[in-house]
């Protein structure tokens, strides 16, 4: 009499297990890219800005130093 109860649900943990592994999947996902667009290595929205992008040539010509980059890049929004 038991069997036919449990029978009944033994749907369930399969499609329980598919809806954790989907979540958990998302979540990954998200964080992702949630580290991509605060990356400090300018990956971010803030590498398109025309003033990081001339800061950036200005630095790749030897123009400005280091410091000055690093100084210059801290001021930037």
């Amino acid at each position: 009499m038991t069997g036919g109860v449990t029978m009944g649900w033994m749907w369930v943990w399969p499609l329980l297990t598919v809806a954790g592994l989907l979540i958990l999947g998302y979540v990954a996902v998200r964080l992702v890219q949630s580290k991509r667009m605060s990356s400090p290595t300018g990956t971010g929205p803030s590498s398109d800005s025309p003033a990081r992008r001339i800061l950036d040539t200005r630095y790749a010509r030897g123009e400005i130093d280091a410091e000055e980059y690093h100084h210059r890049k801290g001021l930037l929004p």
